[in-house]
């Protein structure tokens, strides 16, 4: 009926078209005929349209191609049918995102907490901080970044992980909020939150009594500190799961991250295998720890100023030699390339140093370049403008590393450090990837009688690889000491619970 009146319309504005003209054919005023023809063709628009918006709303004929987008049909069938299948080919074409369910409890209260430390001591600390959120049965608040370190990094959680994917991908778990309900958020901006840093190696039950009481008690608790706040062995199974889950499968870098990473092994791939050597000998690591082999006296003195100036550095008179023969040293880089050439690592293979800036420069580099020429760095294969927004971010710029290290051939770690032991989990986890642990005590005395005179070449380089057969990252168990927990093996580095059953586990040497 609605078509029908449109055709009347039409017809009826044919007539009155015709007398119109007809009247302006009669006039003799020159502007008034110009008027006349402007209001036929308003009307003649004005009418026109009219028709073809009930055509449209009527849904019993298509408009024009250029009205639509879509082929001319003459069915109401055929055109949806058409519909659906394009509608059908792009939902085809996107990933479904499957979202578990919400685990539903009763909220105990809200934890916050400040992370410090590196990005990987930080990374660490952030599945424990889930994993005792989760036994609480507390809201675990989006932690917060360490800014005040050595590194002064100002990078936010969601500008180093995907912050949408921490919270979705455990959501079945435990219940993360970006920020406090306004209530609470104004109470803490005014200062009143109770906050402590927790015990450093404690047992869940610590955390189930003590902790929890004051959740309770304050609505809200800030810990302020993180790092190695959680055992590393006596814990439930679950919890141990959850530490795993959290960190290889919720923190997850940002895309930014991921795919300057990618273009990194893409470049390093197409020329064949790859080392990655964590060369841990940057000025703060060697001011921190006091070891000061093969640097000059000039070198000792800032490295010494250095540690003095940053007081949450406690140890402050360190015997470097004695430490470095007790094997609490990094190796120096002349003493890395004695031991990768003692090993028979190939000398045409491209080793990706994956370090801040060394210590000394290329002065220091000299006889690792000598004996391994294809040393390369991100700095070296990416363009300036692809590390632009890393500049002055180390832990974007280490996130770029450890993704590099996950992916490498061999990863060769010169200081068990916090990256060393993260990254040597991750491998285990990814299906026990070659990763040289070296026993730092023993190469420094094999390095030493070497260079004394003690051993000859093929002496000292029989003994290095006969003390790492068994140390390249294979299954085994963690060593457990009680009461000990720091000279225990970590369990970050060994997340034995997460791979395979201990039955086929080898015990530690």
């Amino acid at each position: 009926m609605g078509l029908k009146k449109a055709i009347e319309k039409l017809k009826t504005s044919n007539g009155n078209l015709t007398t119109m003209t007809a009247l302006t054919t009669s006039s003799s005023s020159p502007r008034s005929s110009k008027m006349k023809v402007w209001m036929i063709r308003a009307t003649t628009s004005v009418l026109l349209w009219t028709c073809i918006v009930q055509l449209t709303a009527l849904g019993e004929m298509w408009g024009p191609r250029v009205l639509k987008g879509w082929p001319s049909c003459f069915t109401q069938e055929a055109s949806a049918g058409g519909i659906n299948a394009v509608l059908q080919e792009t939902v085809s074409s996107v990933p479904a995102v499957v979202l578990p369910p919400k685990r539903v409890y009763k909220n105990n209260g809200y934890l916050m907490v400040s992370c410090n430390g590196g990005l990987n001591q930080m990374r660490a600390a952030i599945c424990d901080m889930v994993a005792i959120a989760r036994d609480l049965n507390v809201t675990l608040i989006v932690p917060e970044l360490d800014k005040t370190s050595f590194w002064a990094d100002p990078s936010e959680f969601q500008d180093i992980f995907d912050l949408d994917h921490f919270i979705t991908s455990l959501r079945d778990e435990v219940r993360i909020l970006k920020e406090l309900p306004p209530r609470l958020k104004r109470r803490v901006e005014l200062g009143r939150i109770y906050t402590m840093p927790p015990i450093s190696w404690s047992d869940i039950s610590y955390y189930r009594i003590q902790i929890l009481a004051l959740i309770q008690k304050h609505k809200v608790l800030h810990l302020n500190r993180t790092d190695t706040r959680l055992a590393n062995n006596g814990l439930p199974l679950d919890i141990q799961k959850l530490r795993c889950r959290v960190n290889f499968e919720a923190l997850r870098f940002t895309s930014q991250i991921e795919e300057l990473g990618r273009k990194v092994i893409n470049m390093l791939r197409k020329n064949g295998p790859f080392l990655v050597l964590h060369l841990r000998y940057e000025m703060d690591m060697l001011a921190f720890s006091g070891c000061t082999q093969g640097c000059n006296h000039d070198e000792v003195d800032e490295l010494t100023r250095m540690r003095y100036a940053y007081p949450w550095w406690k140890e402050k008179i360190i015997n470097s030699d004695l430490k470095r023969k007790d094997g609490l040293c990094p190796l120096t880089p002349e003493e890395t390339a004695l031991t990768l050439r003692a090993l028979d690592i190939d000398p045409e293979i491209q080793i990706y140093i994956a370090a801040g800036e060394i210590y000394g420069g290329e002065r220091r580099m000299a006889s690792l370049a000598s004996g391994y020429p294809k040393l390369v760095r991100k700095e070296t294969l990416l363009e300036p403008s692809d590390l632009r927004y890393f500049q002055n971010h180390s832990s974007q710029m280490a996130a770029l590393d450890y993704l590099v290290s996950l992916e490498s051939d061999i990863f060769v770690p010169t200081y068990d450090g916090n990256m060393a032991k993260v990254v040597e989990g991750h491998r285990r986890f990814l299906g026990f990837k070659k990763t040289i642990l070296l026993d730092r005590r023993l190469l420094v005395d094999l390095i030493d009688r070497y260079t004394n005179g003690s051993l000859n070449w093929d002496e000292f380089s029989s003994a290095v690889k006969q003390s790492h057969a068994n140390r390249m990252g294979n299954p085994i168990k963690r060593v457990i000491i009680p009461d000990r927990p720091k000279e225990e093996d970590y369990f970050h580095a060994n997340p034995e619970e997460c791979l395979q059953s201990s039955e086929n586990l080898s015990s530690s040497a």
